[in-house]
C-alpha cells in the first residue's frame, strides 16, 4: 500500500478521512440493527466499500461538482456534506428527510443542497442522468465535475454503455465509477463478465480506464484526483474501477450464506478496507489506537443523537403524497 504522506493531505485531512470511514461503518451497522428490530424497512450495506469511497469523494470540490451515487455510496454522501441525521431520516422515511421527504425507499440518497442528485430503483440509470448533468456543465461553459457510481453487476446494463458512449464522443467533466465487490447480488464475477477488468471499457468509449485498489486509500486518492483534475480541464471523462470487499450480505433482504461458503465469509475480514486502513494509521504514526477508541465514541453519541432526533420528526401525511410529483403550474 502506498504511504498516507505520498497523498500530499495534511495529517488533519487524513484524520478526517478516517473519521468518515468510521463513520459510515458505525452508521451501516445502526442502520442494519434498525432494520433488525423492524423500526426500518430495508438496508443496503456499504460495509468494504468506505475506504475508496471517502478517498473518492476527497478528490473533489464539493461546493460545486455534482454527485449521483448508487445505494451503497453513504460514506461518500457523508463526505460531500449530509449529516447522520439526513440519512437516518430517509431510513425512517420521514417528512423532514432530504432525499425524497419520505417518498422512496431507503438507500436513494439526495441533497439538493449539496448536488446529490437521488437515483432510481432501476440500477445503473444514474449513469445516463449523470451524462445529461455532464453535458450541461459543457453547454454552461461552467467548470463542474460530475461523479457518477455503479457496481460491477450493473456495470453490464445497456445504460451504462451508451452514457460512456455520449461522454466519450462529448469528452465531458464526468468521472464514472464501477465499485467492484465482486457479487452482483449473488453472481460472482466470473459469470457476469469476460474481460479481465471492467476498467480496459474506458478506453473503448475514448476514456481513460483505471483499476485501483480500494482498500488502499492513497492509490484511490491519488487515481481520483489525477482524473477529476483532467476533466475539469476539458481533457473529457474516465472511468474508475475500484475494487473493494462486500462484507455482508446483498441487502437486509439477502443471505449471502446461501452462495459464499463458510470459508469465503470467515476471510472477509481480512480484506475490510477499514480494519487495514486503522494498521496504516497506526504503523504510520497518524493515529493510537486509544485516539481511535476516542474517536469511535465520539461518533456512536453522534449516531444515538441523530437516532433519536430522526425517530422523534413526524411522518409525512398522507394528503401530501403528490406533493412534488408533478410541477406547480
Amino acid at each position: 500500500m502506498k504511504k498516507l504522506k505520498e497523498s500530499g493531505l495534511s495529517k488533519e485531512e487524513i484524520v478526517q478521512a478516517y473519521r468518515h470511514v468510521l463513520m459510515g461503518r458505525r452508521l451501516d451497522e445502526r442502520l442494519w440493527q434498525l432494520t433488525r428490530i423492524g423500526k426500518t424497512s430495508f438496508n443496503i450495506s456499504g460495509q468494504g466499500h468506505e475506504v475508496g469511497q471517502v478517498a473518492m469523494a476527497m478528490a473533489f470540490e464539493h461546493e460545486k461538482d455534482y454527485f449521483l451515487p448508487y445505494y451503497r455510496d453513504m460514506a461518500p454522501c457523508l463526505v460531500w456534506g449530509m449529516t447522520p441525521k439526513d440519512i437516518m431520516l430517509g431510513s425512517l422515511g420521514k417528512e423532514d428527510d432530504p432525499s425524497s421527504h419520505g417518498r422512496q425507499m431507503p438507500n436513494h440518497y439526495g441533497s439538493k443542497e449539496h448536488n446529490i442528485i437521488s437515483h432510481s430503483s432501476t440500477v445503473s440509470t444514474q449513469y445516463t442522468v449523470a451524462t445529461g448533468v455532464a453535458y450541461g456543465a459543457q453547454l454552461a461553459k461552467k467548470d463542474y465535475v460530475t461523479l457518477t457510481t455503479t457496481g460491477e453487476g450493473s456495470a453490464n446494463q445497456g445504460e451504462v454503455q451508451e452514457a460512456m458512449n455520449f461522454a466519450g464522443v462529448k469528452k465531458l467533466p464526468l468521472i464514472f465509477v464501477i465499485e467492484n465487490n465482486g457479487y452482483a447480488i449473488s453472481v460472482g464475477r466470473d459469470e457476469q463478465y469476460a474481460s479481465e477488468k471492467l476498467s480496459d471499457r474506458g478506453p473503448a468509449f475514448g476514456m481513460t480506464g483505471i483499476q485501483v485498489n480500494g482498500n488502499d486509500f492513497v492509490e484511490s486518492y491519488l487515481a481520483f484526483k489525477k482524473v477529476v483534475e483532467d476533466a475539469r480541464k476539458g481533457f473529457g471523462p474516465a472511468l474508475i474501477e475500484m475494487m473493494v470487499t462486500r462484507l455482508t450480505s446483498h441487502s437486509a433482504d439477502d443471505d449471502h450464506s446461501v452462495y459464499r461458503t463458510k470459508e469465503d465469509i470467515e476471510n472477509l475480514k481480512k480484506n475490510d478496507g477499514l480494519l487495514l486502513f486503522e494498521k496504516q494509521l497506526i504503523d504510520e504514526d497518524y493515529l493510537t489506537r486509544e485516539q481511535m477508541k476516542e474517536i469511535d465514541a465520539e461518533l456512536k453519541k453522534e449516531i444515538n443523537k441523530a437516532t433519536d432526533e430522526a425517530e422523534a420528526m413526524p411522518d409525512p401525511k398522507a394528503e401530501d403524497i403528490l406533493k412534488e410529483v408533478y410541477a406547480d403550474n
